[in-house]
């Protein structure tokens, strides 16, 4: 039998099942490189401080190093009677450099290096997340620019609504994604903060600097509070949100997308890559991808939703049911990572069909709003040229027709303010080219949002 590292206290060992049961080795070895940076970061630490010897943190520290060689070149034995990774790794760096690797865990507990290594790993996918988005975000603008000019029914309800250009819808979310990158730097303030001090749950009396972990590990800020620094959850649940989010906005596109591609809309042509056939029908080109990713939006619900639970009940400070923290952001972490790069790899390839966007503008009257505004502007209060709008596409509805189809004299049946120029006012490119005020569907605003988006991104990168 192993002896546990912590076993003074007891005599006896842990039942089998208890030590499948409890053990996180299983998962929490994916932390392995960031236990590593802030075991070696701590060893530093001690040994600027004077706490160990200079040359017992420098052995240390090579010993970790050799640790990570053998992990990443898959010679290391993980021991799942070791629980973790925080024991598999000490152990192993005792076994390399003698008893001074014993004193790696001075002025520390795995409460706060637990803490250190999960936000360390939490950090390092947001940044992924990201970049990410970003490059949908990029994505996004370039299939805008291609489609300025092409114009498709804006919906409201999901009816159709008014004429929108295709880059103003596209232009939409990559304004999501652009949010969710801003959010997720924000989340990242509070990420980016270093536990390593809070020992146990009361701090450590040995005369440590936390501000040079912190530093080391590339953390601008340490604890406030040592109780809150081994207990806090907050920045994984904080991180769930964000991924919530972002796949909320990718599931509506995708959403969206399932309904360009049904016949009955016909508006893109999916992939190959991105779409598979049916096993009994021929002539099914379903667009699983899209289906998929918005089924997997409820996985990181989920993570979300189960951190949440694990922490609802919880009294100060660590708590063991906080192991269960890691699995679902991993999960999570997994989902969103793909889901945002397939996304914008697949609206890269994907096909817009523009004569359908453009027959479709023919049905569902995307023009009345023009003539209500066009009576409007002509003296008519609004209210009335509502309804005298209301009542034309009515008659319009009847015979089958389009309003810009009806003649000059069934529009001044409803209005004897309707002159000739009434039918500029109806088409449908006229009606999108009016709409230039910033953030509008005009020509003028697409171009302006694409170039606040591109300079955006500039910077960011």
């Amino acid at each position: 039998m192993t002896k546990k590292m912590w076993g003074g206290r007891f005599a006896g060992a842990a039942a089998a099942s208890v030590e499948q049961y409890t053990q996180s080795m299983s998962f929490d070895r994916a932390l392995y490189r960031e236990d590593i940076a802030g075991s070696k970061a701590h060893a530093a630490m001690l040994g600027a401080a004077g706490i160990i010897g200079a040359d017992e943190a420098e052995v240390i520290c090579a010993g970790l190093d050799q640790v990570l060689a053998e992990i990443e070149a898959g010679t290391f034995v993980w021991k799942r009677e070791l629980e973790d990774v925080h024991m598999n790794t000490e152990r192993r760096l005792t076994e390399i450099v003698g008893p001074v690797g014993g004193k790696l865990h001075t002025a520390r507990s795995r409460n706060d290096q637990v803490a250190l290594d999960f936000r360390l790993h939490v950090a390092a996918r947001l940044e992924v997340w990201g970049a990410e988005l970003a490059r949908l975000v990029e994505v996004l603008c370039t299939r805008a620019e291609e489609h300025a000019q092409t114009l498709l029914p804006g919906c409201t309800h999901l009816q159709p609504a008014q004429p929108v250009s295709l880059a103003q819808h596209l232009l939409a979310y990559a304004t999501m994604f652009r949010r969710d990158f801003e959010r997720l730097q924000d989340c990242l303030k509070r990420v980016r903060v270093s536990p390593l001090g809070a020992a146990a749950l009361a701090g450590t009396t040995y005369p440590i600097s936390p501000a040079q972990v912190a530093q080391a590990v590339g953390f601008p800020a340490t604890f406030a509070n040592s109780m809150d620094a081994v207990s806090d959850r907050d920045f994984a649940l904080e991180a769930l949100f964000c991924g919530s989010v972002v796949m909320m906005h990718l599931s509506r596109l995708c959403e969206e997308l399932i309904l360009w591609a049904n016949p009955n809309f016909g508006y893109v042509r999916l992939p190959d890559a991105y779409s598979t056939g049916s096993s009994i029908m021929p002539q099914k080109k379903n667009p699983d991808v899209c289906e998929l990713m918005r089924g997997k939006t409820g996985r990181v619900y989920g993570a979300l939703t189960t951190l949440l639970t694990i922490m609802k009940g919880l009294p100060l400070t660590y708590n063991r049911d906080m192991q269960e923290d890691k699995e679902p952001f991993f999960d999570a972490d997994k989902t969103v990572t793909s889901s945002v790069a397939i996304m914008a790899d697949m609206l890269a390839a994907l096909e817009f069909v523009p004569e359908a966007m453009r027959r479709a503008l023919s049905r569902g009257f995307l023009n009345a709003t023009e003539l209500a505004d066009y009576l409007a502007a002509k003296g008519l209060p609004f209210r009335e040229a509502h309804h005298a709008a209301g009542a034309a596409v009515t008659l319009a509805e009847s015979r089958g027709r389009g309003l810009e189809d009806l003649s000059l004299e069934d529009l001044r049946a409803f209005s004897p303010l309707v002159e000739q120029d009434v039918f500029a006012v109806l088409e449908f490119a006229a009606a999108v080219a009016r709409r230039n005020l910033p953030g509008g569907t005009g020509p003028v605003s697409v171009a302006g949002q694409i170039k606040t988006l591109r300079a955006w991104l500039a910077d960011i990168c």
